[in-house]
């Protein structure tokens, strides 16, 4: 397999991009996924790609903010095996069904996350300690596969929805943004593992896209432990409604 100059100097570009804005609220997706598949690459060819490359910058930003303190393993470590799971599923999807099924659904819950952010101004603001029954836990849960499955099915937006669902159990942006790390990192791997089993990855534009995203996770981890909540209620706002118009766009021109 032959490797083009230019398509590699247009995903080192964007993925830098991609993986500083994804390493602050999530969203990299949108910018990383198009980008490969305006290179040329099939669709379930470029989401295995997007997978790799993402697996190394989601592991770059979890570290960064592990070594932040703003990653809570002893409280999350029961929900990843769920995500892992969920995502292998989504994965294997992928050679089933097309992903552009699932646009119109992905289209309606961000305007939803957008719209409750928006309305909850203190949202997120303060951690608060919530005790969560037997039937929320299990909704938890269920939600959390959820959006692994997704992440393995396509990918775009996965970090925004893991955040929201954080923010719903009582972190606050900054905690929620880390450990949504933690739960990227797994939902990538999961998916790049069965990736790597189809035989879907293209490793020469994957590795080198990478490498590249490991500096803008590093940059923008840095960023956003920097800002305070208000702030980053501010970004996530901005990345969900930019993901929001970018994917109405795509879904209504395509219909």
């Amino acid at each position: 397999m032959n490797i083009d100059l230019l398509s590699l100097g247009i995903l080192l570009f964007f993925g830098f991009i991609a993986s500083f804005l994804n390493a602050i609220v999530g969203g990299g997706g949108l910018i990383s996924l198009p980008a490969l598949m305006a290179i040329g690459l099939p669709p379930s060819t470029a989401i295995a790609t997007n997978k790799l490359a993402n697996t190394i910058s989601n592991g770059t930003s979890m570290l960064t903010f592990f070594r932040a303190g703003k990653v809570d393993f002893k409280k999350i470590r029961k929900i990843l095996p769920f995500i892992f799971i969920g995502s292998l599923i989504g994965a294997y999807s992928v050679h089933l069904v097309s992903p552009s099924v699932l646009k119109p659904l992905m289209l309606v819950m961000l305007v939803l996350v957008a719209s409750y952010t928006i309305w909850k101004k203190d949202w997120g603001q303060d951690p608060e300690q919530k005790v969560l029954n037997t039937t929320k836990k299990v909704l938890f849960l269920v939600a959390f596969a959820a959006i692994g499955f997704y992440d393995g099915f396509f990918g775009p937006g996965t970090g925004s929805f893991f955040i929201f669902i954080l923010l719903m159990m009582g972190n606050d942006f900054l905690q929620a943004a880390g450990n949504a790390k933690a739960f990227n990192f797994t939902s990538n791997l999961a998916a790049l593992m069965m990736f790597l089993v189809l035989g879907e990855v293209n490793f020469l534009y994957g590795l080198p896209m990478g490498f590249v995203m490991i500096f803008g996770a590093i940059l923008g981890s840095k960023f956003a432990l920097k800002r305070d909540a208000t702030m980053m209620r501010y970004i996530f706002i901005a990345v969900t409604c930019t993901l929001i118009v970018k994917n109405a766009w795509d879904y209504f021109g395509a219909h």
